[in-house]
C-alpha cells in the first residue's frame, strides 16, 4: 500500500498509526509537514515552511487565509511527487490547517480520510466559558471565519473521523454522516507499575521520595485552557495537607490554545499570586520531560489533576487512566466522557481551587476510594482504549474509506 499522510507538525495524531504500518516493508509511507527533528523508521518526510501570517488583511479572515495559502504550498510538494511517479492509494491527514484542501486536485478520486478535531462556536464551548476570560466583543465574526476551513473540508470529497463523541458532537448533525467515530488507543503503551513506589524518582534534581506523597498535573502547555490557572491556586491548601507532599506540574511555558501575555508566562502571572504562601522547594515546573518520565510520574502519582475548558480532551487524560491513575478531573463535558464521577475518578469545578484541594485530601484520606477509583480506571480503560482495538478500527476504517463504503 501507498499512503500519503499530512499534518503540519509530524506525527500528529498519527504516531501510532505510522508505527505500525510501517511495520511492514510492502508500505510506502509519505507524510508532508513542517520542519521537524521527530523520525519514525519507514517512513519518508516531505517538508514545506508555514506561510507568513498577513498583517495588512481583515482579521476576522487570517486564519482562513492562512490555511488556504498552506494548501497551496502542500499541493504544490503533491504535484512534484506526482511528477516523481508516487500515487498514493490514500491521502490521511488533519484538516485543521487547511493543507488537505487542494488535494483532490493533484490526485482526482484518491481516497481521503481526513482528521475533525473540532468545530468552532461562538456559545456554549471554550469561548466565553471561564468568566476570568470574558468574550471579547470583536470574537465572534473571528471565530466564525475560522469555520471556513471546516466548511470546505467537510463539502470537499472524502471521509473524516474524529475520537471522540465530544468532538463529533461540535460540529452540526448534518455534518455527523461525513465522519467516523474512531477512539484513540493508549494501554499498550501506558500500565500501572507499583513497583516505582518504593524507589526515589527524580525529575531534573528534584527528588520525590517512597515516603513522599506525589500530586501530578500534566498539559503540553500551563495555560487557562488547560486549568493552570486553577492548579495554581489550589497549591497553598495542598501542600497544607501534609508536609510530605509535592507537587510535579509538567508544561511548557508556551500558549497551545487562547490568548498570551504580553510580558511574561501564565506560569508567571499566576505563581506571583501564590509565591508569598507556598515553599517553592516542593513543587516542581520540569517544563515538557521525556514520555519515559511522564510515564513513571503517572505511575507514581498519588492523585493526578487534569482540567480542561469544554475542549479537545489531552492524550494525557486517557494515559492517566490506562496508568490507573486516582484522577481528579474538571467537570467539563470532554472528561464526562472519560471519567465517571466517584466510580473512575472525582469530578470537580473547573474555576474552584478549593474544590481541587479537597478532593485530592479526600483521595489521600480515604484509601479504600483511591484504590477503587485506580482499579476502574484501569478496567475502563481495558475496556476502550486498547491499541490493539484502535489499530484495527483504523485500518477497517481505511479500508472502508477505499472502497468507497464508509458512512
Amino acid at each position: 500500500m501507498r499512503y500519503l499522510f499530512v499534518h503540519q507538525n509530524f506525527p500528529g495524531q498519527f504516531l501510532h498509526l505510522l508505527r505500525h504500518l510501517a511495520q511492514d516493508p510492502a508500505n510506502e509511507i509519505l507524510f508532508i509537514t513542517e520542519p521537524t527533528a521527530n523520525v519514525i523508521p519507514g517512513v519518508r518526510t516531505f517538508t514545506y515552511q508555514a506561510p507568513t501570517p498577513l498583517n495588512d488583511i481583515n482579521p476576522d479572515v487570517q486564519y482562513p487565509e492562512e490555511c488556504l495559502r498552506r494548501a497551496r504550498i502542500v499541493a504544490a510538494i503533491a504535484v512534484q511527487l506526482r511528477a516523481l511517479g508516487f500515487t498514493p492509494h490514500i491521502v490521511i491527514g488533519h484538516h485543521g490547517w487547511g493543507e488537505l484542501l487542494n488535494i483532490q486536485d493533484v490526485w482526482p478520486g484518491v481516497p481521503l480520510l481526513g482528521y475533525f478535531e473540532f468545530y468552532y462556536r461562538v456559545h456554549g464551548y471554550d469561548v466565553g466559558f471561564d468568566p476570568e476570560f470574558p468574550d471579547l466583543p470583536d470574537g465572534p465574526p473571528k471565530i466564525r471565519a475560522k469555520n471556513a476551513v471546516n466548511h470546505l473540508a467537510l463539502t470537499n470529497p472524502g471521509h473524516g473521523q474524529t475520537p471522540t463523541l465530544f468532538q463529533r458532537d461540535t460540529y452540526p448533525t448534518w455534518a455527523h454522516p461525513r465522519m467516523t467515530l474512531l477512539p484513540e488507543g493508549v494501554l499498550d503503551t501506558c500500565t500501572p507499575n507499583p513497583a516505582i513506589r518504593s524507589t526515589t524518582l527524580d525529575i531534573g534534581g528534584f527528588q520525590v521520595a517512597p515516603t513522599d506523597t506525589l500530586v501530578t498535573y500534566v498539559a503540553r502547555d500551563l495555560e487557562p485552557y488547560r486549568g493552570a490557572h486553577t492548579m495554581i491556586r489550589a497549591l497553598p491548601r495542598l501542600l497544607r495537607l501534609r508536609p510530605g507532599l509535592k507537587v510535579v506540574m509538567v508544561g511548557g511555558d508556551g500558549v497551545s490554545y487562547g490568548p498570551r501575555l504580553a510580558d511574561r508566562t501564565w506560569r508567571e502571572h499566576y505563581m506571583a499570586e501564590v509565591k508569598s504562601v507556598i515553599d517553592p522547594a516542593r513543587i516542581c515546573f520540569p517544563g515538557r520531560v521525556p514520555y519515559e518520565t511522564f510515564l513513571a510520574l503517572l505511575q507514581r502519582s498519588d492523585a493526578h489533576i487534569y482540567l480542561t475548558y469544554p475542549f479537545v480532551v489531552s492524550w494525557s487524560l486517557r494515559e492517566a487512566l490506562a496508568c490507573g491513575c486516582a484522577i481528579v478531573g474538571s467537570d467539563t463535558a470532554p472528561v464526562r466522557e472519560f471519567v465517571t464521577h466517584r466510580r473512575t475518578g472525582l469530578l470537580v469545578p473547573f474555576t474552584d481551587p478549593s474544590a481541587v484541594a479537597s478532593a485530592v485530601a479526600e483521595l489521600l484520606d480515604d484509601a479504600p476510594l483511591a484504590a477503587r477509583l485506580r482499579r476502574n480506571a484501569r478496567r475502563h480503560a481495558e475496556r476502550t482504549l486498547r491499541m490493539d482495538t484502535y489499530l484495527a478500527s483504523y485500518k477497517a476504517l481505511i479500508a472502508r474509506v477505499i472502497e468507497g463504503t464508509a458512512a
